[in-house]
């Protein structure tokens, strides 16, 4: 029975995608690792990569090249200075050097040694193969598979069955919905209170706290970022950044130096349904303009769904509760960790695998979920939320024009924030022993439209408005 930690769900990374930039960049690091482990690192000549499926169609325009590279020379997507991104990447183009693990000088030729294959490998959409070629001729190769929201696996029983053996020792593991109103009630906790003490198992209280707040002064700052960053989106579609304009326009003579200051501000703004609306759109499109542009945010589940969470989040605290504290964050941001976990344990959250559905769908049902706990909804209101959002979501598309994440990947996430906050009020007005449709039923049907779908609309570009919408057209 697979549990999942929060910190599993919500990861800090660079845009512009989860499962093409930060799960390459991962794997960089994991063959690293691997070959420190097998004792060969230092008799590395060269290193080649090949990119399988649909990091291979999409991965220029999601940057996939630029994140090997980055993991290669071992820096971490946490911690990075996002200004040192492109020289860092460009200095390995032009002079044809990579620091290996920032450590061992290697000759390397991005475009040679990074190959983008066509072809699928079975186990995945997503595959990356990386081979070592040592001084003495021989070879160490090793391939992953970018599964979605930035977690890396291989091919192996081994992992899956030293990873079970660590989640029996959960003390309340739940595979679905089901189980987790079940332990719930014979536990007579929230879903946050529950979800808090299998967290408890894997780290203190203080790490707990530490890295939520991580997390969401991360979610602030790409909101406050994306606010007040103007100009055009790299790429070549020439997007222009809307969140700044529309904040501008909503804001009006506010006056801040600050991310907490800012938040502190527009608390105190005026309140209409309409600048709701706006309001909510600025967050989610700030977050996913900063994430486009290689940007630090929170993968949550994944990187083209950074922005849903954020919004409905902030909404919380600026529209419905003013008086908000990180007590709050933490219990949103625990249920919606939850969520997800239910959804990556029961189907997808890889738009590779499922289509948009998997990636705006889930993050719209995880934060329908968590703010309806906010907001006073029962245990069985709660799942009633994530239903809603995923039900408003089932098929939807991955079809990136030119293979970014930007259309319309971007303004996804006002609608799937404003989604949210829709499926949480009809939640709460809900009657639980009425419902027709249970969570549960709603994950499982979500997988089979997944595999259901025609390949060319899972984040390929081979459909969709990504074919009847060209790069000459912007």
């Amino acid at each position: 029975m697979e549990c999942i930690s929060v910190f599993d769900m919500l990861k800090i990374g660079i845009g512009p995608s989860s499962s093409h930039t930060l799960g390459p960049w991962r794997a960089a690091e994991r063959f690293i690792s691997e070959l420190q482990d097998y004792k060969v690192f230092d008799f590395v000549s060269t290193i080649k990569i090949d990119l399988y499926g649909s990091l291979s169609l999409t991965g220029k325009g999601h940057a996939t090249d630029l994140a090997i590279m980055l993991g290669l020379t071992g820096a971490d997507p946490v911690t990075i200075p996002t200004q040192n991104i492109e020289s860092l990447t460009k200095s390995i183009q032009e002079t044809k050097k990579l620091l290996l693990n920032n450590t061992k000088e290697i000759y390397f030729d991005s475009k040679l040694d990074i190959i983008f294959n066509k072809s699928f490998l079975p186990f995945h959409a997503n595959a990356i193969t990386f081979t070592a070629n040592l001084v003495n001729g021989k070879q160490i190769k090793e391939t992953y598979y970018s599964i979605g929201g930035g977690f890396v696996v291989k091919e192996e029983l081994k992992r899956a069955k030293k990873k079970l053996e660590v989640f029996k020792s959960f003390p309340f593991p739940t595979r679905n919905g089901t189980d987790l109103l079940a332990i719930c009630e014979k536990e007579n906790k929230s879903i946050s209170e529950l979800v808090l003490e299998n967290e408890r198992f894997l780290r203190s209280d203080s790490e707990i706290n530490l890295g939520l707040l991580d997390i969401w002064n991360t979610m602030l700052e790409s909101m406050y970022t994306g606010c007040h960053t103007e100009g055009y989106l790299p790429g070549g579609l020439n997007v222009r950044r809307r969140a700044y304009d529309t904040h501008q326009k909503i804001k009006g003579p506010l006056s801040y130096d600050n991310p907490q200051e800012w938040l502190q501000t527009i608390r105190q703004t005026e309140v209409k349904f309409r600048s709701i609306l706006q309001w909510v759109s600025c967050f989610a499109l700030s977050v996913n303009e900063v994430n486009a542009s290689l940007g630090r945010v929170v993968t949550a589940p994944t990187n083209g769904s950074a922005g849903v969470i954020p919004a409905v989040l902030m909404y919380y605290m600026v529209i419905e509760n003013h008086e908000a504290t990180f007590e709050h964050v933490k219990k949103f941001l625990l249920v919606a960790g939850e969520i997800g976990s239910i959804f990556k344990k029961g189907a997808t959250i890889s738009a590779a695998m499922g289509g948009c559905q998997a990636e705006i769908g889930v993050s719209s049902a995880m934060a329908a979920a968590a703010l309806t706990e906010l907001l006073g909804g029962s245990k069985e209101q709660v799942l009633i939320a994530a239903e809603i959002a995923m039900e408003h979501h089932l098929g939807l598309t991955c079809d990136p024009i030119g293979g970014l994440v930007q259309i319309p990947c971007i303004e996804r996430n006002s609608m799937g924030a404003i989604k949210a906050i829709n499926a949480a009020e009809l939640a709460l007005d809900s009657e639980p022993s009425n419902a027709k449709v249970s969570l549960d039923k709603v994950v499982q049907t979500m997988w089979e439209t997944a595999k259901d779908m025609s390949t060319k609309y899972k984040e390929t570009s081979e459909g969709g408005l990504a074919v009847s919408v060209h790069l000459s057209d912007c």
